[in-house]
């Protein structure tokens, strides 16, 4: 990480080498032929993407595509994966084809400078008290229903404890997954963000790893960011509600997605959503290690808290827990998102295709708690791998590079990054009524009509 422009690959001092132009590359984008450039360098990643451990579709998003800077984010430790770049090496950009754009080159010594602060350096006694807390108060909420009884009080102040400790796990599990701690040598973090996601929560460290991955690559990108599939119930940005309406004649009422988004998008997330997802992808991809930490997880459960409540208000408890663990959750991840542009790939630039998916919630002590520290969440994007609790400390420096290429940069009260959400949703859904009515109502015929000519 933060090794600059690099040349990735080991044909330095070979002339040999064949060059390439980048309305050659583009064309490699098709799902049997995929091309990226990463450091001015050509690789074929069509059979690669198969064996790729992020995933195969987090690397096939930057198709056709430069990936430099996706490619230092997402990687803690650039000397593994170049063992595996040389094999699949096709050539490099021509010379008169090479990029200088302003915007790559401040955001490449941008990287060197927080490097060299030494901003990926994680500190052990953080992440220690985080875990410590989790542990304390998940141990606190077993034991306030054994000693103090199943009245209202122990199992509310119970629940209270349970649900802080799933959103907490998360939040850990987060670090872990982008390899924040300890990094990819020892897979260190690999095993304790199964701990954390499996054994703590009951979910699925590779389905997580395998969606979150793709979010990052592409945030708030149709067909790309797995956070905009959400068609099925809602329509979001711009763009999105134009094509939902041409498509579909039978659709939900999106124009009323903002008054009912609060009673079945957060509170059932987790509970439905989440719980089939993460199971039908342990089931179809085989991952025994993830199923062994899922069944460790709901046995600890019924052991514990169905000897204490009984089977049925054990259950009952579990779901409660997880509407209040999912509520939590949605409001503070979409907060960042939603309310943000949300398009077509066209290949931004990586800070430019951050700032525009992404905004910050003014930080404070709580905040920082609350959020997980995505209260930074431009900072996070931009350089997922840094352990979060520096991630205020660059927030000074990004700002300023933002004010440079004139890129917003949105801070938001909390309270205010919720409202958002609400009314993001509800301008989608009048721009899905207008275009609905335009594709669909009693005017249609000549909409259709002109299509059909054109």
């Amino acid at each position: 990480m933060g090794k600059g422009n690099q040349n990735t690959s080991s044909n330095e001092g070979n002339h040999s080498v064949k060059q390439h132009t980048w309305q050659e590359i583009t064309q490699h984008d098709k799902r049997q032929d995929k091309w990226i450039v990463i450091d001015n360098e050509v690789y074929d990643i069509t059979e690669w993407s198969k064996r790729h451990p992020g995933g195969s579709k987090v690397i096939s998003h930057y198709a056709g595509q430069d990936a430099t800077h996706a490619f230092h984010a997402f990687h803690s430790d650039i000397s593994i994966p170049k063992k595996y770049l040389k094999a699949i090496h096709k050539g490099s950009i021509q010379a008169n084809n090479i990029k200088t754009a302003a915007i790559d080159t401040d955001f490449q010594d941008l990287r060197e400078t927080v490097n060299k602060m030494g901003m990926f350096k994680p500190s052990y006694t953080f992440y220690t008290l985080n875990l410590l807390h989790v542990v304390v108060l998940d141990v606190l909420a077993y034991f306030v229903l054994r000693y103090f009884g199943t009245g209202w009080l122990p199992l509310i102040t119970s629940l209270i404890f349970t649900v802080i400790v799933q959103i907490q796990s998360a939040y850990l599990a987060h670090d872990f997954g982008h390899t924040s701690v300890f990094g990819t040598k020892y897979k260190i973090d690999d095993f304790m963000e199964r701990i954390c996601l499996g054994f703590m929560k009951g979910a699925s460290a590779k389905w997580w790893n395998h969606m979150h991955f793709q979010h990052h690559a592409k945030p708030n990108v149709l067909n790309k960011d797995p956070d905009t599939r959400l068609d099925a119930l809602f329509v979001v940005g711009d763009v999105m509600p134009a094509q939902i309406a041409e498509k579909k004649k039978n659709s939900m009422p999106y124009d009323w997605q903002h008054r009912y988004f609060p009673i079945i998008g957060p509170p059932f997330l987790f509970p439905v959503y989440f719980l089939y997802a993460l199971n039908r992808h342990i089931y179809t991809r085989r991952e025994y290690l993830d199923f062994f930490f899922s069944i460790c997880y709901w046995s600890r459960f019924f052991y514990l808290y169905g000897s204490v409540l009984g089977f049925g208000t054990a259950l009952a408890f579990q779901v409660v827990m997880r509407m209040f663990e999912s509520s939590w959750f949605t409001w503070v991840s979409q907060s960042n998102h939603i309310p943000m542009k949300i398009e077509e790939d066209d290949a931004k630039p990586w800070l430019r295709l951050q700032l525009n998916a992404t905004c910050n919630v003014q930080p404070s002590f709580f905040n920082d708690w609350f959020t997980g520290h995505l209260d930074f969440q431009i900072e996070h994007h931009l350089f997922p791998t840094m352990p979060r609790h520096n991630l205020y400390k660059i927030a000074p420096i990004v700002k300023s590079l933002c004010e440079k290429h004139n890129l917003s940069y949105q801070v938001k009260p909390l309270f205010q990054s919720f409202t958002d959400i609400i009314k993001s949703l509800k301008r989608s859904g009048g721009l899905w009524k207008k275009a609905y009515d335009r594709f669909h109502g009693p005017d249609s015929t000549s909409v259709e009509n002109n299509n059909t000519s054109e």
